[in-house]
């Protein structure tokens, strides 16, 4: 009988949930496993075991060959430990030497915003482009910087955490500790949050939204968001518009630090398509400095969608057995 061919398996970790898949050389997503991410205050074995159950699935009794590993949280420059998650229970522990001697193979480790980079700057929106800014708007924001048409990750590895700017002093608190980060502004945290605060007010009373709430405004999700304001519920187009604008904002902060040619906008929040990016374009043309002497850059969403960092992860593992850095 002939043996099976060894796979690479890429696999992004989200606050939320965990993605891991075969992916061709080409990006094309071939098969997938999804598992729940067990949070932030459980046992860091959880997590490890609901990434080894997505694994074993995509794997289907296969060699693996290799692991690419999209984290959300801060990995270190050897890309060795995430030092840090917000949403997630990792502080500094050897993840790539505790999963590899798991799974009995190598695994590449990065941030998974830098993971969606990579993906959108070899096959997608970013292919050709010597500069540019990732920005991916899930739980919260994640980000990435494109220069020289390489990823930079910073000296501590921790380049592009966008989302942790502080755009409100003495604003919101964040799950990373501080407070008025930009993510708690613009992300699917943010949108959700926004409605929940006012589907109970007169002011949106008997919206769509409001039946669904029916009295308990945490029956609200960000797709039931997302679903109403493609109906035209008024409740459900403020909040894409509030979370558009501060996203626009941020972004003026961003092409001032780094004159990017493009802006690419990815994660779940970014499937509404101009709902978010219509307030976002005309916040961004709005506070950007020296807007009317410069080229403002153009903002497009990622050609992976919400899988550009799986993508990005299983390009990471192909690197292992070849020889492109």
């Amino acid at each position: 009988m002939r043996e099976s061919a060894p796979v690479h398996v890429g696999v992004d970790i989200g606050g939320t949930k965990v993605l891991a898949a075969e992916v061709s050389p080409a990006g094309e997503v071939l098969r997938t496993a999804h598992r729940s991410t067990p949070g932030r205050r459980v046992e860091l074995e959880l997590v490890e075991d609901a990434l080894t159950e997505a694994v074993t699935e995509v794997a289907a009794g296969r060699p693996v060959a290799g692991v690419g590993l999209a984290a959300a949280g801060f990995v270190d420059a050897a890309g060795e430990r995430v030092m840090f998650a917000p949403h997630l229970p990792w502080r500094g522990e050897p993840t790539l030497s505790r999963l590899s001697e798991r799974w009995g193979t190598r695994v590449a480790l990065d941030n998974d915003a830098n993971c969606a980079a990579l993906a959108e700057l070899e096959l997608g929106a970013a292919r050709g482009v010597d500069s540019a800014l990732l920005i991916t708007l899930g739980t919260g924001i994640g980000g990435a910087v494109v220069m020289g048409g390489r990823v930079v990750r910073g000296r501590n590895g921790m380049a592009g955490e966008f989302g942790h700017m502080q755009v409100v002093p003495g604003g919101l608190p964040c799950e990373c500790g501080l407070t008025g980060c930009w993510e708690q502004y613009s992300s699917g945290n943010a949108l959700v949050a926004f409605v929940r605060a006012r589907v109970e007010t007169e002011e949106y009373a008997g919206c769509a939204l409001d039946e669904l709430a029916a009295g308990d405004p945490l029956k609200i999700t960000g797709p039931a968001v997302t679903a109403a304001a493609a109906r035209g519920d008024a409740l459900a187009l403020a909040a894409y518009e509030a979370v558009g604008s501060w996203l626009g904002v941020g972004m003026a902060g961003l092409v001032a630090a780094y004159d990017p040619e493009l802006l690419v906008v990815g994660g779940g929040v970014s499937t509404a398509g101009d709902l978010l990016l219509g307030p976002a374009r005309t916040a961004l043309e709005g506070s950007l400095v020296g807007r009317h002497h410069r080229e403002v850059p153009r903002i497009v969403t990622t050609a992976f969608g919400a899988e550009a960092g799986v993508v990005g992860a299983s390009i990471l593992a192909r690197r292992l057995t070849s020889s492109v850095r």
